[in-house]
């Protein structure tokens, strides 16, 4: 069973320029994506999809693979991550069973994580598995606003008690296992056949600005304290 890592790293961030390649707690972000799917030894290839000359030198630096640069289609704006994905599988010489893609901004990402969500990925027999973070708050009792006023949005659980309410989840945002064949015939990463790897919150940190980021590196020292 031959594994491939994707990691899509284009250099055209806009909310946090060079994001991807931007220092967090000393080195570049992206690193700890590619330690963390080396250190898990389940890739037969660890490589990093980006159209940036000098992301693909540190992607190479910290041990993964440039075998291609990214086309002009896969790495603007409007270019989704199946999109690049497609591109990545196409173009590859070497046929691979399964693919997971991880993002390059997961620096709370861990090789265990990856082992883990493998085991139940191929244990599930599903095309895919996604790892996701249950809301902390049941979602059933959300609030919205109707003319000026604010009212639960599902009415029928206003009185039923949050332990009732079934647990509900979000994409975490950190990594994607697929079998290869069902991506291309699907293009999605959400197939008709998905399985779930329950993350912490200690293992999830969005990081979409420069106050998420600071958070970030917060959080990753108090998790990386000694003592």
């Amino acid at each position: 069973m031959k594994n491939l890592a994707i990691i899509p790293a284009r250099g055209g961030s806009k909310r946090i320029p060079r994001k991807n390649i931007k220092s967090f707690m000393g080195k570049p972000i992206i690193a700890y994506s590619i330690e963390a799917a080396l250190r898990s030894g389940l890739f037969d290839e660890v490589m990093v999809s980006t159209d940036d000359v000098e992301i693909a030198e540190i992607a190479c630096k910290y041990g993964a693979k440039v075998p291609f640069m990214r086309s002009i289609e896969t790495a603007d704006d409007h270019a989704t991550m199946e999109n690049v994905i497609e591109e990545v599988l196409l173009k590859y010489t070497v046929s691979f069973d399964n693919f997971c893609c991880l993002l390059p901004t997961a620096p709370f990402l861990s090789a265990s994580s990856l082992q883990d969500s493998f085991k139940i990925f191929i244990s599930s027999n599903r095309e895919s598995l996604v790892p996701v973070l249950r809301y902390s708050y049941p979602i059933q009792r959300a609030l919205h606003v109707v003319d000026g006023n604010l009212v639960m949005r599902e009415q029928q659980y206003i009185h039923t008690r949050s332990q009732d309410l079934k647990p509900m989840y979000h994409d975490a945002g950190l990594f994607y296992w697929m079998k290869v064949v069902s991506f291309l015939k699907e293009k999605e990463i959400f197939s008709s056949s998905t399985a779930m790897y329950e993350l912490s919150e200690l293992e999830v940190q969005d990081i979409d600005t420069e106050k998420d980021w600071k958070l970030a590196e917060l959080k990753y020292k108090m998790l990386h304290a000694k003592g």
